[in-house]
């Protein structure tokens, strides 16, 4: 592996683990065993490891968001949108662990995630299109369907902040993938109104796999993931 591939690896790494303001671009050398002039001499600053670390993850939002052609969309079809993108906001945490501050900080970055935004709202919104198309959700005025994109982006993009004001910052350091993953479960709550009666129980059923549960409710014998 090239040496600017495994800077931005081992960057994410530490930044999902420690945080993003905790990490210094001396802390990446250190833990490469590199030193900090190799490291400048691929990245300027840390700034830079930061922006090209975002270009990756929308390349997997938009990989994972991809409408497939020639049929309509299945109910597997739409388990695997959310998975996936929980699952890409789980390996990229540290992003939306302090979003604002990171687009407050860089212009570049500002812009793109408007962008990128925007695609992710017109990909929503033509999910829930084909969905309809299936059977799976009532046929929405565009007007509409626009509205449960925003809605739905909110709770996936605002899930991880939640769970950190909800339980506090020891617990949030210490969150995991399943207690993320919860938040289909509230992606799921805002999609009820619209099911067709044939997918109603279906997907009452799925998303009762996610239901979040309370700090008490947890085991205490749970296995956290940094």
């Amino acid at each position: 592996m090239k040496t600017r591939d495994k800077i931005l690896l081992s960057s994410l790494e530490l930044f999902n683990e420690q945080g993003e303001r905790n990490v210094t671009t001396n802390h990446i050398a250190a833990h490469l065993a590199i030193s900090p002039g190799n490291l400048y001499y691929h990245f300027r600053n840390k700034s830079d490891i930061i922006y090209e670390i975002f270009q990756e993850y929308e390349k997997l939002v938009d990989y994972y968001l991809d409408i497939p052609e020639g049929r309509v969309l299945t109910l597997d079809d739409m388990t695997f949108y959310l998975e996936s993108v929980f699952d890409g906001l789980w390996s990229y945490r540290f992003f939306h662990r302090d979003l604002e501050y990171l687009l407050d900080r860089d212009s570049r970055l500002r812009d793109d995630y408007r962008e990128f935004t925007n695609r992710c709202l017109a990909a929503i919104s033509l999910i829930f299109e084909k969905l309809a198309d299936g059977g799976i959700l009532e046929p929405q005025p565009e007007s509409l369907r626009s509205a449960m994109s925003l809605n739905v982006w909110l709770v996936i993009t605002n899930w991880m902040a939640f769970l950190k004001t909800a339980h506090g910052e020891k617990a949030s350091a210490c969150l995991t993938l399943r207690e993320l993953k919860q938040g289909i479960y509230q992606v799921l709550t805002l999609e009820i109104p619209y099911l067709t009666p044939a997918y109603r129980e279906q997907v009452m059923t799925l998303r009762e796999k996610y239901r979040p549960k309370m700090p008490e409710q947890e085991g205490a014998s749970e296995t956290s993931v940094g």
